[in-house]
């Protein structure tokens, strides 16, 4: 009896152990990917046939608005087009072949990610932006592809359709995830990826003196992720040309990755567009603000 419970304490203790664990990932996980919202909607869209699938177009002339975005050749994008007419479209092929059409918005080089699509559009139309610009991915919805946009079924139309244009050009800059986790958690603001080796690099020669001075870089970097942003034509224009090509060319001259720059961009955009290195709304009063989701 002695040896059973002697064994039989210790198993336990790892089963509970253990539970705790996986509670703690699911937890996170739950939260990561709203699955509430997006069981809830998905629900929803079954009994709606295709209403929230195939959202109503939107009749209208094409607007003082922008969606910029990378893709690969492969991907298909024709859901720009079919469900944000009245927007207009700078989509760039990062790995464009020998049968592109010559039509097609290329970057100067397949490296960082999103970021070289970004600050191209920003190089090539300095002096005749419109006056609102959102950056996001190439992908419409889904779970696994689009878990990072923040709409109940993570749906960039859903997420462009309800964008507070108005609170955009108030703001200068808009997270379009608002949910914390992952960047803004407070575990999450100690970057391993912004070192001061990094930060001096990408802002030794840029406008903002105080980013500039020797040896600085901040205690704490932390924004909601994935680098799917709105900002102002205003707001853009707070820093000169020549800050954002530098950018662009720290992107090209770098012997980080591909996926590592652009990892970087996507911790820095909103520091680039003027907000404060550690900038994490109250989620609440984001959603109020971003979507009208009060």
């Amino acid at each position: 009896m002695r040896w059973t419970v002697r064994f039989a304490l210790p198993a336990l203790l790892l089963v509970i152990t253990l539970l705790v664990i996986l509670y703690i990932k699911f937890a996170q996980i739950w939260d990561q990917y709203s699955a509430p919202s997006y069981a809830w909607a998905s629900l929803q869209n079954t009994f709606r046939g295709s209403e929230l699938d195939n959202p109503p177009a939107v009749v209208g002339k094409v607007e003082d608005k922008v969606v910029i975005m990378a893709k690969v050749e492969s991907e298909n994008t024709d859901w720009v087009a079919a469900n944000l007419p009245d927007w207009q479209h700078a989509i760039y092929t990062v790995n464009p072949s020998a049968s592109t059409p010559n039509t097609t918005l290329t970057t100067p080089q397949n490296k960082g990610h999103e970021s070289m699509a970004y600050l191209t559009y920003i190089i090539d139309h300095y002096t005749s932006l419109p006056s609102t610009l959102a950056f996001i991915h190439p992908h419409r919805r889904g779970f696994t592809d689009a878990w990072h946009t923040d709409t109940p079924l993570h749906d960039n139309v859903d997420a462009l359709r309800t964008l507070h244009l108005a609170y955009v050009r108030q703001n200068g800059y808009v997270n379009l995830r608002c949910n914390w986790n992952p960047g803004c958690l407070k575990a999450h603001r100690k970057n391993k990826h912004i070192t001061a080796e990094v930060w001096q690099e990408l802002f030794k020669e840029a406008s903002k003196a105080s980013f500039s001075q020797p040896g600085y870089v901040p205690g704490e970097v932390g924004a909601a992720c994935c680098a799917q942003f709105a900002v102002s034509r205003e707001r853009v224009l707070e820093r000169p040309l020549s800050d954002y090509e530098g950018f662009r060319q720290w992107v090209v001259d770098t012997q980080m990755s591909d996926a590592r720059s652009g990892r970087v961009l996507e911790f820095l955009w909103h520091v680039i567009f003027g907000m404060d290195a550690v900038y994490c709304p109250d989620e609440g009063s984001c959603y109020c603000n971003v979507y009208g989701r009060c």
